[in-house]
């Protein structure tokens, strides 16, 4: 048979097929569920294994950050998808700057809702976006199921030249080993419940790691206090009660004393917050977290105060 000139074998795990699913078109819905859950069930652990990887690049993506410069993230299809919707999440949760993430998609905003034909296949286009985009000392986080998409093997080569950080998440370990980046994140899901159908385990695999990866980098640069969101923005009403109820749980103090301490930090949560576990005025807690760069256990230690 010969293959037309356009097409590309793809040697990957996810595109093998899966001998625990062969049967999946004759089983009953729920037997269906089933089966899918169960190779779900196998995401977790093979995101595990590459706990290693993923902290090194949490390292660096957070010395990005203190530096002044950006994280990039980079996919095509479920990827860019996935990766879009982390950079989405981050302001409202951890308060994040809009420069500090962005995410380029291959094919544009349009390629979100809808496929854009051959998009992921142009590896120039790739390379001219972070070009544009990227610069040195910045840290791009490519993310392919196959470990070759071509727009975003394009995107990490020119932003290796611009001398950003650089590290790719795959779901092909062969491959991705033989990738020229800082750091190679390979998580092995294996095939697909559905062969090919990387929206699945290679796509939830994804989701788990950019979770991690960006909580992980706001941890480390003090958007959080213990397990607590101090650094989300109030502009809802649950949100709201969310701010009162984290302060009361953070400090012990009754709902009204942390209400109280809420309108006078102008209803700056850890204004209010380290107030109230310093015992210092609403000003000197303000000072106090600005020049830790709002990170509540450091502005607690400037104070002398001890944190929970």
């Amino acid at each position: 048979m010969t293959v037309p000139q356009q097409a590309v074998y793809v040697d990957s795990p996810t595109e093998g097929r899966n001998p625990r699913t062969t049967g999946l078109d004759t089983l009953p819905t729920l037997e269906v569920l089933r089966v899918i859950n169960a190779e779900d069930r196998l995401v977790p652990a093979a995101v595990a294994e590459a706990l290693p990887q993923l902290a090194k690049a949490v390292d660096l993506a957070a010395e990005a950050l203190r530096q002044g410069h950006r994280v990039h993230y980079v996919g095509a299809g479920t990827s860019g998808r996935l990766a879009s919707l982390d950079v989405a999440e981050l302001a409202p949760t951890f308060n994040a700057p809009a420069e500090w993430f962005v995410a380029h998609h291959a094919g544009g905003n349009r390629a979100l809702r809808t496929a854009v034909e051959n998009a992921e296949d142009d590896a120039a286009a790739g390379a001219a976006l972070l070009t544009r985009e990227a610069e040195a000392g910045d840290f791009v986080l490519g993310l392919t199921a196959s470990g070759r998409t071509p727009f975003v093997l394009g995107a990490l080569s020119a932003s290796r030249r611009l001398g950003a950080g650089t590290g790719l998440v795959s779901n092909n370990p062969v491959s991705a080993r033989t990738a020229d980046v800082d750091v190679v994140i390979a998580v092995d899901t294996g095939p697909e419940a559905v062969a090919g159908s990387t929206r699945m385990k290679a796509g939830t695999s994804q989701k788990l790691v950019l979770t991690a990866f960006s909580t992980a980098v706001m941890v480390k640069l003090g958007r959080t206090y213990s397990n607590l969101m101090v650094s989300m923005r109030a502009t809802n009403a649950k949100l709201r009660g969310r701010t009162l109820r984290i302060l009361r749980e953070a400090t012990g103090y009754s709902m009204q004393e942390c209400a109280d301490a809420l309108t006078a930090a102008n209803g700056d949560l850890k204004v209010a917050l380290v107030h109230l576990l310093s015992g210092a005025d609403s000003e000197r807690a303000a000072k106090a977290l600005s020049e830790t760069n709002g990170h509540v256990r450091n502005a607690l230690d400037m104070l002398g105060a001890a944190a929970c």
